[in-house]
């Protein structure tokens, strides 16, 4: 299977059009339901008391995560989002620069990220069924290389490692290189392809897992990322934590969350069926769509990210004309649907 992601599309600013106003943005993965009410009201509570300052540093929001994912509250960094842990993780472990590998396309954020800090973005194309290639990952390995990122599910394609790639590929690299196993869309994963992170953790000393809150639990608004890893990896990010940096909302937020699991977990089956249903309607049309295990689907080009907005739909768009598309709205899904077959 080859998804397109090396072909690229020259634009003619001959036959631009106005653009029309955008009907649905599906460019950024969000989670289409708001908060659960449950959750609004914890964060209401704790936005009536915004006159208190929140901990000087997190102690509440570590422990609660720990608990649910099975280690100890000081095995647990918290941040702004999945972007802003990655930052502090990334800051922590490359003060002295070196280099960042990475897959291309990935989420934006690492790119800015590595400029941020200083570091050389080493970008790995995708292999031709849009999956991570890790023997180039590996290979892009030397030893200016402080930081690896690998995602499980990949932005934007949504393919995923099994969990003996990942095994094998955790093996061969040094544990003097940092390895963030960014899983923002793991809560999407059928239980099957769903990884045992303490086991992986023992044995990966340089390993860091990292979640948010935005995409599965719909508070992306709220900012709320974590990650997770050894003691020792972890002492050292948290270093870089912000003073009065997490707000008391974000924990109410939570362990509001935590208490609906079965609500939330309702919502990430409605996503994921629309997101089977868009798919295997838009197979017959010939595009060639890997299969997505997080709640957007890639969509190759050249030409589906430009067909999409002529229909007044915002997608995340890449330089070959590729789109990827937020699914859960099964409004938002038929008028894709429509744009692509030509009824938009």
């Amino acid at each position: 299977m080859n998804v397109g992601l090396h072909e690229d599309t020259r634009s003619s600013r001959r036959h631009t059009r106005p653009r029309p106003p955008a009907r649905f943005d599906l460019s950024l993965s969000e989670n289409p339901f708001a908060p659960l009410p449950s959750v609004l009201a914890a964060v209401r509570y704790e936005l009536g008391r915004g006159n208190r300052y929140p901990e000087f540093l997190p102690a509440r929001l570590p422990e609660l995560i720990a608990r649910r994912v099975g280690v100890g509250a000081d095995q647990v960094v918290v941040g702004s989002g999945a972007t802003g842990v990655a930052m502090q993780i990334i800051q922590s472990v490359a003060s002295g620069g070196g280099e960042i590998v990475t897959s291309t396309p990935t989420f934006d954020g690492y790119p800015i990220l590595a400029e941020m800090a200083g570091l050389r973005l080493v970008p790995v194309e995708l292999d031709a069924a849009g999956g991570q290639d890790l023997r180039g990952l590996l290979r892009s390995i030397d030893k200016s290389t402080a930081v690896m990122v690998l995602c499980r599910p990949h932005n934007p394609t949504g393919t995923v490692l099994t969990a003996g790639e990942l095994k094998g590929f955790l093996g061969s690299a040094p544990q003097r290189v940092t390895v963030i196993l960014d899983e923002a869309y793991a809560e999407f994963l059928a239980p099957a392809d769903r990884l045992d992170t303490l086991a992986l953790l023992r044995r990966h000393p340089n390993l860091l897992i990292l979640r948010t809150f935005s995409k599965a639990y719909g508070l992306a608004g709220l900012r709320i990322g974590y990650a997770f890893g050894r003691r020792e990896l972890v002492t050292r990010v948290r270093r870089l934590q912000l003073p009065f940096g997490v707000p008391t909302h974000a924990v109410a937020a939570v362990a509001a969350s935590y208490a609906a699991e079965s609500e939330l977990a309702a919502r990430v089956r409605a996503i994921t069926t629309d997101r089977e249903h868009l798919r295997a309607a838009l197979l017959p049309l010939g595009l060639t769509i890997p299969r997505s295990h997080a709640n957007f689907l890639y969509l190759p080009g050249p030409g589906t990210a430009t067909t999409l907005r002529r229909a007044g739909i915002t997608a995340k768009s890449y330089p070959n004309g590729s789109a990827r598309i937020t699914v859960g709205d099964p409004t938002a899904s038929r008028a894709v649907l429509a744009a692509l077959t030509g009824r938009g």
